[in-house]
């Protein structure tokens, strides 16, 4: 599908020396492949094997444990508190 498409595309510039038209035709072809690709998630030059998915994935799974990490380390900040003092005090 790449391959076709950056053929025509090619194509279109080249008879766009004969007539400019064609240079519009190249450049909207090229401006659709491009916004189509970023609807999707991705470039048309990225194709299947990119590995876009997986850092989306480590992104969402970032964002979840900060939330975590946030939630929780202010709940029980003052136990955690207690409980450090608590263990200086056996210590000490």
């Amino acid at each position: 599908m790449f391959v076709s498409l950056l053929i025509l595309i090619v194509v279109l510039f080249g008879l766009g020396f004969i007539n400019p038209l064609w240079w519009v035709a190249a450049a909207v072809l090229v401006f659709a492949a491009t916004r189509h690709g970023r609807d999707r998630g991705g470039g048309w030059i990225r194709g299947d094997g990119s590995d876009l998915g997986d850092y989306r994935d480590y992104e969402n799974r970032r964002a979840r444990q900060d939330r975590w990490d946030r939630r929780y380390s202010r709940q029980h900040r003052a136990r955690r508190r207690r409980e450090d003092r608590r263990e200086h005090q056996r210590r000490g």
